[in-house]
């Protein structure tokens, strides 16, 4: 139940609402309602539980039922349930706005912890209200599904609940972001985001999930999102496999592309020659890519290209006589492999080499 003060301001005007009413026969008038309502609406302001108030009202009309005439228990009764319904109605429409509230503010403090466009110093306060300290270095996984996610989707709702249940004493951020599910974990927990990919992956049967590094402060979100972001799109471009990535896992490829330019002449220089190949360039591309990936065993490679050992044997002599690079030799083995790498991660020869 509420207490006296709290019971004084919410209950002012009920009973003599009532003995009205019951006195007269007549219902509630609209102005009397609408008073209903605004004391529904205050109490949740307030934040008492509407249960207990319901109980308060219904304890008041049982202590009124005496001083009313005999036979007014059925007007007696209308009345009560036209009052609490419209104190209700108040109140569970400020519950609304108050969510509704809390969700804009949420959102908005999502965009700027994820594009760090606020003032830093206001960021950390904001933080603490929704379970963050970003004074410690946090970590931040993003997955993506066959289908976008949504705010309230099952899928995502599914997940944010299996995670929680497992890691809610723990400081989480869960979201969505133009389509993917978003955890922020802190730096020191590596366990949580393991198992967020994992509940992902799962849920979505083919999604994919990233997990960029930790890094401190509230600037080391931001950072830590964009390398996730950077990994899910290098595992497209590359064709990477594996339902987890680890952006610690694939610093390589961007140190490879710092210098594009270099990159590109690289490649047009070492593969340019395979564009005279039957089929063009990308059939040995695709061949020297199951090649490397598997290890440099031909039987593995041959197996993941569909191909008997003896096809992929003369591939690769095709690849050495048009490139003058012995796939199969250590010494030419990196040039080639770089170049390859390089080709993929510039869409050559579709893009770089149109």
């Amino acid at each position: 139940m509420a207490d006296g003060a709290a019971l004084a301001e919410h209950m002012a005007g009920y009973v003599e609402i009532l003995l009205d009413a019951c006195v007269t026969g007549r219902r509630l008038s609209r102005a009397e309602l609408d008073s209903r309502r605004v004391q529904g609406t205050r109490a949740a302001e307030a934040g008492l539980a509407l249960r207990g108030l319901i109980r308060d009202h219904l304890t008041a009309a049982r202590e009124l039922q005496p001083r009313l005439p005999s036979g007014a228990t059925g007007a007696l009764l209308a009345a009560v349930e036209q009052a609490v319904d419209a104190f209700a109605e108040g109140y569970e429409r400020a519950q609304h706005q108050a969510v509704r509230q809390e969700e804009a503010a949420r959102r908005e403090f999502i965009d700027d912890l994820l594009y760090g466009g606020s003032d830093l110093g206001r960021l950390v306060e904001r933080a603490e209200r929704f379970g963050l300290r970003l004074s410690q270095a946090h970590a931040v996984a993003v997955a993506e599904g066959p289908e976008p996610y949504g705010d309230g989707y099952p899928v995502a709702r599914g997940i944010e609940e299996t995670v929680l249940a497992r890691f809610g004493n723990r400081q989480l951020l869960l979201t969505t972001k133009d389509g993917r599910l978003i955890c922020v974990a802190p730096g020191d927990q590596p366990d949580v985001l393991a198992f967020f990919g994992k509940q992902a992956y799962a849920a979505t049967g083919g999604g994919r999930v990233a997990i960029g590094r930790s890094h401190p402060g509230a600037g080391g979100v931001v950072h830590s999102y964009e390398e996730a972001l950077n990994a899910l799109e290098l595992a497209e471009r590359m064709g990477l496999e594996g339902p987890v990535l680890h952006a610690a896992d694939l610093l390589v490829y961007p140190v490879l592309t710092r210098d594009r330019q270099a990159m590109a002449d690289l490649v047009e220089s070492v593969l340019g020659p395979l564009r005279n190949g039957r089929g063009g360039a990308q059939p040995f591309i695709d061949t020297l890519t199951a090649y490397f990936d598997s290890g440099c065993v031909a039987t593995e490679a041959a197996r993941h290209l569909s191909l008997s050992v003896r096809a992929l044997t003369y591939r690769l002599e095709r690849i050495h006589t048009l490139t003058d690079a012995d796939p199969t030799n250590p010494a030419n083995r990196y040039t080639l492999q770089t170049a390859v790498i390089g080709a993929r991660l510039l869409g050559w020869p579709g893009e770089a080499g149109a």
